[in-house]
This record gives C-alpha cells, sequence and structure tokens, in this order.
C-alpha cells in the first residue's frame, strides 16, 4: 500500500533502471537519437544479463550460439529429408535415392564434427568446426559426386545397376558406416588432443594419446574421413568420383600425415618414434 506524510497519501517509489546512454545534455529529440540509444541500451542489458559472457557467443562472432543452432537446425532438416526422400523413391524404384542418401550422410557428418567437437573438446568448439567451410575443393568435389550420380541415376540406370549391385552398394554402406565410426570415436577418445588443423607448437597439456583406437590405428580419424569419402562414391555408384575421390584423399592425407609426424617427433622425441613403429595408418601405402 502506498503510505503517507502528513496526512498526505504517497506512492511507493517505482523500480527504474535509467537509461546509461542518454546524452549528458540535453537536446532536439529526433527518431534517429532515439532508436541510437534504444539499440545502445539493449546491449547494455543483454551483457549485463549475461554475466560478461565473450562477445564472440553473440552474434557475428566466431562461436555464436545463434549460427550454431540455425546450422544444427539446418543439417538436421537436411539428415531427415534426405532420408525419408531415400525411402519414396526406393518404393517408386527410382535410382536418384542415391543423391538422397548422400545428403543424409553429408548432412550427420558435418554435425558430428561440431558435436563431437563441443563434447569432449570444448575449448576449440567454433562455429568452424562444423567444417561447412572446408575450403572450394572440398565443395566441387561433392558438387561433382551429386551431379554424376543424378546423371548416372536418371539417364543410364541400367549402367549402374549392373556395376553396382546390392553388394556393391551394402560394401559401401558398410565402409561409410565404419570410417563415420571411427571417426567420431577418435575424436572423443582424444578429446583436448584432437584439433581440426595440424599444430606446429605443443600446447601446455598436449599428451600423447595412445590407447584405445589409438592402440590400433595411428590416425584414427585420418583413417575414417579416408574410407568414409570412398564409401559414399560406392554406395552413390559414381566410377569417375570414385576414383577422383581415392586419388585426391590419398594424396592429402599422404601429404598432411609426414608433415604432422614431424612435429609430433618434436614434441615427445622417441615415445612418438616407437609408438609409431608399433602401429599402422591403414591407409594404403601411408
Amino acid at each position: 500500500m502506498a503510505g503517507s506524510k502528513n496526512g498526505t497519501p504517497t506512492s511507493p517509489r517505482p523500480d527504474i533502471s535509467f537509461p546509461v546512454n542518454r546524452p549528458s545534455e540535453r537536446g532536439n529529440w529526433t527518431p534517429e537519437i532515439d532508436a541510437e540509444l534504444r539499440a545502445k541500451e539493449a546491449s547494455n542489458i543483454q551483457f549485463r544479463r549475461a554475466g560478461g559472457l565473450s562477445r564472440a557467443f553473440f552474434p557475428g562472432g566466431d562461436r555464436a550460439l545463434s549460427g550454431i543452432a540455425i546450422r544444427a537446425f539446418l543439417l538436421g532438416c537436411g539428415a531427415v529429408l534426405g532420408i525419408l526422400l531415400s525411402i519414396e523413391l526406393v518404393l517408386h524404384e527410382s535410382h536418384l535415392w542415391r543423391a538422397s542418401l548422400f545428403l543424409t550422410v553429408l548432412s550427420i557428418f558435418h554435425f558430428l564434427e561440431f558435436w563431437t567437437t563441443a563434447e569432449y573438446n570444448t575449448p576449440t568448439a567454433f562455429i568452424s568446426s562444423f567444417l561447412l567451410s572446408n575450403g572450394s575443393q572440398y565443395r566441387l568435389a561433392h558438387s561433382i559426386a551429386f551431379v554424376e550420380t543424378i546423371i548416372t541415376s536418371y539417364f543410364f540406370p541400367v549402367w549402374q545397376s549392373r556395376f553396382n549391385p546390392p553388394a556393391v552398394i551394402a560394401l559401401g554402406i558398410i565402409m561409410v558406416a565404419i570410417g563415420q565410426v571411427v571417426r567420431s570415436f577418435a575424436m572423443a577418445q582424444a578429446g583436448t588432443n584432437f584439433n581440426h588443423q595440424v599444430q606446429s607448437r605443443k600446447n601446455e597439456g598436449h599428451e600423447l594419446v595412445t590407447a584405445g583406437l589409438y592402440s590400433v590405428f595411428r590416425h584414427p580419424s585420418y583413417f575414417g574421413f579416408f574410407w568414409w569419402g570412398i564409401g559414399t562414391q560406392v554406395v552413390l555408384g559414381n566410377s569417375i568420383s570414385l576414383a577422383g575421390y581415392a586419388g585426391i584423399l590419398w594424396y592429402f592425407f599422404k601429404k598432411r600425415i609426414t608433415h604432422e609426424e614431424k612435429h609430433l617427433v618434436s614434441f615427445f622425441g622417441e615415445d612418438y618414434t616407437a609408438y609409431r613403429a608399433r602401429t599402422r595408418v591403414w591407409i594404403p601405402f601411408i
């Protein structure tokens, strides 16, 4: 209730947060000034409520929560749409189900790249961890694969069935599944020791992981991506892209592993030399 002073009712003092960005001197009001002050005030309130949260998590930042959310949402839509469309096309005996399945596989891969990083290596979880901006050559390779499977599925279905029977398709699916599982589990087991970029300096706390998958595979994440990529082309029934993927991926990982292991030897010395001697990459001729 309102109180009273000298018998005169008084109103309770309102709880008002006055603007902190208002001009120090009075001037003529304009809609532009009002909009500018409102924007500044909203920004102050936002950061006060966030408890000093880094700007990187706000829109436009490299860890923007809104950016992460929209990418995860769209990848989820792509995965679901792809699998539903694949089922529908299979029921109608259309070979175009391959392109739809490729959409699902790609969506799951890119989602898991970020999710695994965020779950097991949180300090390095950025929007770039989705690997959606993985370079023009990466996007070009997938685009060519899409075009090839659509052309062969639509114009040459008989030829495709002859050289890509169900047994071969099953083999490709197994390769994709094994590649994805090995890569994701390798990232999880490495934890903060995993990085999408080759490190030229040994970071504090960087350890040599030799247990789990790493006791069998020297570079399990590379093994996983190599066979995942080739498996996708086997499923799609692509001949040109299969040869291209195999050659490009082999060259890429041969060069990357050679470069990375020079740094690992300098980081861990004899420990890594001994580890390298008792393990294999499981990519042919590497």
